[in-house]
């Protein structure tokens, strides 16, 4: 299965996310990610997505895993992706619009999980009170979550 990264950045009491304006997901809002190119670690990955998809420049240092969920799509298997999540705290630049995504700072509070893939709200809450999820979601041919088994562990 695919391996992808997501990374998500946080300050005080906000969260940059970025609105997807193409492809897989558009419309929905989401962290920063995609998948490594061919020898690149996961962690190298997630830092030149970040770049890539809202200018911003970190240390592999700085990202902070906080969870792995396996996503299925029975109707397009070649959708199926294993997500590696990452937190950062720590980062240079300020966030900027490109082709593929809208940053925006977001108030943790006012997290809008209506506008996000259906399964986030059974994890993220629980990532960004420090706990590691690992899990899976199953999503209809419509792109609805049809089912889900979400753990959490102590973060590392």
């Amino acid at each position: 299965m695919r391996q992808v990264t997501l990374c998500y950045l946080l300050r005080d009491d906000e969260i940059l996310l970025g609105v997807k304006k193409r492809g897989f997901g558009a419309g929905r809002y989401n962290g920063f990610g995609g998948k490594p190119r061919d020898d690149e670690s996961l962690e190298a990955a997630a830092i030149r997505e970040l770049r890539e998809e809202c200018g911003i420049d970190a240390e592999e240092s700085s990202l902070r895993k906080m969870g792995e969920i396996s996503f299925y799509f029975p109707q397009r298997p070649d959708w199926d992706q294993v997500v590696h999540v990452y937190f950062i705290n720590e980062w240079s630049g300020e966030p900027r619009e490109t082709d593929e995504m809208r940053p925006e700072w977001v108030l943790l509070k006012d997290l809008d999980y209506d506008r996000m893939w259906d399964a986030d709200r059974h994890w993220l809450p629980q990532a960004l009170e420090g706990k590691f999820v690992k899990g899976k979601a199953v999503y209809s041919a419509d792109q609805k979550l049809v089912e889900h088994d979400i753990k959490t562990s102590a973060a590392g």
